[in-house]
Formats: C-alpha cells, sequence, structure tokens
C-alpha cells in the first residue's frame, strides 16, 4: 500500500528561503522553457491558470525578459496582457527592451513599448543601449537624442 504524497510546506534551507519542491522547480523550468522558445498560447494559458506573469528565474530574468531576449513579440504581447511587468529588471539591472535593443529584436521592442516599457529604465538602459550601438532610428522612436 503506497502513501499519500506529503504536500506540507518544505524545510527551510539553511538561509531560511523555504526550499522548493521538486513539482514546482520543474514546472517553472518548463514555464521558462515556454519563454525563451516563444509558445504564446502555451504561456498564456499557464499564467491564465496560475502561474506568475513576473516569475522570475534564480537570475532574476522575468518570463517577459526570456521571451524578449528570444525574439518572441507574440510571447511578450501575451504576458504583457496578463500584467506582466515591462520594466522588470534582472539581477544586473538590465531590462527587456534594452536586451531587446542589444539584440536588435525591432518587433519585440515595438510590444515592449506598446505594453509601457520605459526606455530610459535599467543599466543600461535602452536608451543607452541604443546609443551604444549608434541606433538613431531607435533614440528617434524612444524620443532621446
Amino acid at each position: 500500500m503506497s502513501e499519500a504524497p506529503d504536500h506540507s510546506p518544505a524545510p527551510p534551507a539553511p538561509d531560511g528561503d523555504p526550499v522548493p519542491d521538486g513539482d514546482v522547480v520543474e514546472l517553472a523550468t518548463k514555464v521558462f522553457d515556454l519563454a525563451r522558445r516563444g509558445d504564446a498560447g502555451t504561456l498564456a494559458a499557464y499564467v491564465d491558470a496560475g502561474v506568475p506573469a513576473n516569475l522570475t528565474n534564480d537570475r532574476g530574468d522575468s518570463l517577459v525578459m526570456l521571451a524578449a531576449y528570444h525574439g518572441h513579440a507574440p510571447a511578450v504581447t501575451a504576458l504583457l496582457d496578463r500584467g506582466a511587468d515591462a520594466d522588470r529588471a534582472n539581477d544586473r539591472g538590465q531590462t527587456p527592451l534594452a536586451g531587446a535593443v542589444f539584440k536588435g529584436e525591432d518587433a519585440v521592442i515595438r510590444a515592449l513599448l506598446a505594453g509601457g516599457a520605459d526606455p530610459a529604465a535599467g543599466t543600461p538602459s535602452a536608451v543607452d543601449t541604443a546609443r551604444m550601438f549608434g541606433k538613431a532610428d531607435l533614440l528617434m522612436l524612444f524620443g532621446a537624442r
């Protein structure tokens, strides 16, 4: 006879944070992969079912950051439409918009701007990144000089 699964909270790690359940880690890994691959429909379904739209990995990269960096404008839009923060910076201070500028992802840049991204947010900001790479068209789009 098998025992019922233990659904009690995980004991705290030595630093005091709870140790994530294996199933939770597996789900998070799957959702981060969906963002990297740009599977907007499945990603939206997971967020609609309760996965936080602002979920971040161990480096502070949000789902929006991963989708943006990998060039998936529809996934970015799906997440922003579900309340994700367009300006959420990772642990290095980088924003999705700056990452999209760095990668030259024009459709993602427009999706982020439509979702309220601030070109001046982050370090370096999208404006700083556009200046660094001589992207005058983006500086005009951002209203920067």
